[in-house]
């Protein structure tokens, strides 16, 4: 498996990915993603701005989706709690990632962790953020699993909470 760019004829079979995950957390009553997000403007975005990634299946099939950057995330500026770095320092966020339904529970999400992590300790970033939806027990399983530290709690742009991790790399 690899973790390579998304290019923007990748696009349809992104949409199909996230459009499982949308799915399979409604399946479990969780109201991520249900609002239409994230939708091809988003993804599109990620593209121009190369912070989109997909992993393919051996078939060449794309089977998973993330966002990664350093760029700083607004929405980690306010925290109720604290972060286990600077709040100026840079760090590592990932965002939108989605495996395929019939790929779901094969260490994807852990392969994607690990690809991102492994970019960020060769660029010598301190720690990786992410936030996950309070329902969303899957995720912070893995994030527990993973070594991450629950931090807090932040707040999107459109109001909506998430519970805030940080795992530091030295």
């Amino acid at each position: 498996m690899k973790l390579i760019p998304t290019k923007n004829e990748n696009l349809p079979s992104v949409m199909d990915v996230l459009k499982d995950a949308q799915v399979y957390l409604a399946s479990l009553n969780i109201d991520q993603w249900q609002d239409g997000y994230p939708n091809e403007a988003a993804i599109l975005e990620d593209i121009a701005n190369q912070e989109s990634f997909v992993v393919h299946s051996e078939s060449s099939e794309i089977i998973a989706t993330a966002m990664f950057t350093t760029k700083a995330e607004p929405t980690y500026a306010s925290i109720d709690g604290t972060w286990l770095t600077n709040e100026n320092g840079m760090y590592g966020v990932i965002h939108r990632m989605a495996v395929a339904n019939q790929y779901r529970k094969q260490g994807i999400a852990k392969f994607i962790f690990s690809e991102c992590e492994q970019k960020l300790k060769d660029t010598e970033v301190a720690s990786m953020r992410i936030d996950t939806h309070e329902d969303n027990m899957g995720m912070q399983q893995l994030l527990k699993k993973l070594g991450y530290s629950y931090c807090g709690v932040i707040f999107l742009g459109n109001g909506d909470k998430r519970l805030a991790f940080e795992k530091l790399f030295k």
